[in-house]
């Protein structure tokens, strides 16, 4: 018997002929989880639309928080054109750079989905870059602290991303490498087993939440650093067991566009040190 033609044999396919077999433990989970909330005709009301509102549910009480306990001088009035303003600058910014930096050749072939921004498909990097330029414009017309204002956003962005990525498991978004790990997850898109990625993240959020809630004395500006730093640092180290939506070299998108957020939080550490 001739011996076979190992030219022939693809290594994704081998790869994935391998995650299929029984090499997994039976009680691993199988993502059946419906995105949708509920259908009224054609009008779909979305867990992930719902999670993101609840973000900037968080930042608004956070901010009327501050507002009374003196820490910024801002009305009511103040307070809710902020959090309009944030609103748009952070789902524009997140749009952008999903399909600038992740999904362009999907988006510029379905234009018609590039507003369809309650399915998803919203980058975080691009919203901080929204979040950040909003926040720094207003802070600039009310002739307020930046790194002040920024510091007590950064709380609650925090505990929003925990439930931003909770959404994104939900919509079997963003999703991990093939693993045989007990807590696997198989995913609606193929038939392996793969590590629950956004779940990661979502308990790296919390850790971020949990020290900045924590911390109480600081010079303005520096839970906005250890916010960037801890940030891109741990999402540099997830980044390796997720599945790459973008490449440059050996990094991923997402680590490219950390390294910017670890040299800033840095700084700014050592700054207000």
């Amino acid at each position: 018997m001739p011996p076979p033609n190992l030219k022939s044999v693809s290594f994704k396919n081998f790869r994935e002929n391998i995650f299929k077999q029984k090499l997994f433990p039976k009680k691993m989970f199988i993502h059946h989880i419906d995105p949708v909330l509920l259908s009224l005709g054609p009008l779909e009301i979305r867990y992930y639309g719902l999670i993101y509102a609840l973000g900037f549910v968080f930042a608004y009480l956070a901010l009327r928080k501050a507002a009374k306990h003196k820490k910024l001088s801002l009305s009511e009035e103040d307070i809710d054109s902020l959090v309009v303003w944030l609103i748009i600058g952070v789902v524009l910014g997140a749009r952008i750079f999903e399909i600038l930096f992740y999904q362009s050749g999907y988006y510029f072939s379905h234009p018609s989905e590039i507003i369809a921004v309650w399915k998803g498909g919203l980058s975080f990097h691009g919203g901080l870059v929204g979040a950040a330029v909003t926040a720094y414009l207003f802070a600039k017309k009310k002739k307020l602290s930046f790194l002040r204002l920024a510091d007590i956003l950064v709380i609650p962005a925090a505990l929003a991303l925990v439930f931003g990525r909770i959404a994104n498991f939900i919509n079997a978004e963003v999703i991990g490498k093939p693993t045989s790990l007990p807590w696997a997850v198989q995913f609606p898109q193929d038939h392996l087993y793969r590590h629950p990625s956004q779940l990661y993240e979502a308990l790296k959020n919390f850790l971020i939440f949990f020290i900045l809630l924590k911390t109480k004395e600081h010079k303005e500006g520096y839970l906005l650093g250890l916010f960037l730093f801890l940030y891109g640092i741990l999402r540099f180290l997830i980044e390796f067991v997720k599945e790459p939506e973008a490449m440059i070299g050996p990094l991923t998108m997402g680590q490219i566009l950390g390294i910017p957020m670890i040299i800033v939080g840095v700084y700014l550490l050592y700054k207000k040190k």
